[in-house]
């Protein structure tokens, strides 16, 4: 098949076979599970890629790659001006088309370039829906410094209002833009903005301190407990452990079933991940663990998003009990 006979969805699985399995593992954790369903159909239907179709497709990405960055830089029209040089008129403008259909400016593009702490006295006086629509667009440090300086009782509030915010209107995030700074975003997604959501809470509430995720997570479970625990599930990810301190790991192991529970949690770890453990065990314990994970044999990837839910789970409690610390709000906090 020619590279101009294919679909994005098919550009797309030659892409990640080109990259190889790590890289494409990586990119794999971006995307969403019904992406990855429909993406890894079509790797398994891809039986050879032609070298020069393969070529093609790699340069089209790292163009798209490049243009985008343009974009991020200087806006539509400095990427505009560098691409034409670079690629002549017509092949500049079938880029920026397919980038800007699906690439759209982000709303409150202005407000993400604002200081937080500034943000924040402009916004502290605002209906908590409105502040939660804001910082669902921001990125996720700005939003924990908002966050932060928020009273506990809106914080909770704010909070939730972003966990269960799924879309919002374009004539409402107009209207708001407008109070912010009067003028409209001149790219603004038409149809419904995707924002918000548990994920988006969580990555918020990964990056504040202890005291104010622990104020919001106790006002959560009395207001909207199934809310509260679908945050504490996501709060901390398996893949994390890669970030605990070695002396952490090895406290977490002591309680971990090292038979059953382990080894099938790292049936599909990173290696990273593997290695973090390995260093925290015994030689000895490190080739029985290699042991029971080849005796395991295949299994259910439910089975081992449940066996790794549960070390999450054990986490959780020793930090709570204060046996483990997770480092949060982007910076060291351990005094040693």
């Amino acid at each position: 098949m020619k590279d101009g006979e294919m679909t994005g969805r098919q550009k797309a699985a030659v892409l990640l076979i080109s990259l190889g399995p790590e890289l494409s593992a990586e990119m794999y954790k971006r995307l969403r599970d019904d992406e990855i369903e429909r993406l890894t159909l079509e790797i398994a239907g891809v039986r050879h890629v032609e070298p020069e179709v393969r070529d093609a497709v790699v340069d089209e990405f790292h163009q798209m790659c490049i243009a985008q960055e343009y974009i991020s830089q200087g806006g539509i029209e400095y990427a505009k001006e560098i691409l034409e040089r670079a690629l002549g008129p017509q092949r500049a403008l079938d880029f920026l088309h397919r980038l800007t259909a699906t690439l759209q400016v982000r709303p409150f593009d202005f407000v993400r370039k604002t200081d937080p702490a500034h943000l924040m006295n402009f916004i502290q006086n605002e209906h908590p829906q409105t502040i939660a629509l804001i910082m669902a667009y921001l990125d996720p440090d700005q939003s924990s410094v908002i966050l932060s300086a928020l009273t506990p009782e809106r914080q909770a509030d704010v909070a939730r209002r972003i966990a269960i915010m799924d879309r919002t209107s374009p004539e409402i995030i107009r209207e708001v833009e407008k109070v912010l700074e009067r003028k409209l975003s001149s790219l603004v997604t038409e149809g419904y903005a995707k924002a918000g959501g548990i994920e988006a809470v969580v990555d918020v509430l990964n990056r504040v301190d202890r005291g104010t995720e622990k104020t919001i997570m106790e006002a959560l479970e009395i207001q909207d407990p199934q809310l509260a625990e679908d945050i504490k599930r996501r709060m901390f990810l398996f893949e994390d452990i890669i970030y605990l301190d070695d002396r952490y790991v090895q406290r977490v192991l002591r309680d971990v079933d090292l038979n059953r529970d382990l080894p099938l949690s790292l049936k599909a770890a990173s290696e990273d991940l593997k290695a973090k453990i390995h260093k925290n065990m015994s030689k000895r314990a490190v080739e029985t663990l290699k042991e029971n994970i080849d005796y395991l044999g295949p299994v259910r990837l439910r089975d081992v998003e449940e066996a790794q839910q549960k070390i999450v789970n054990l986490i959780r409690k020793l930090e709570e009990d204060g046996e483990v610390i997770i480092a949060r709000g982007g910076g060291d906090e351990i005094i040693v």
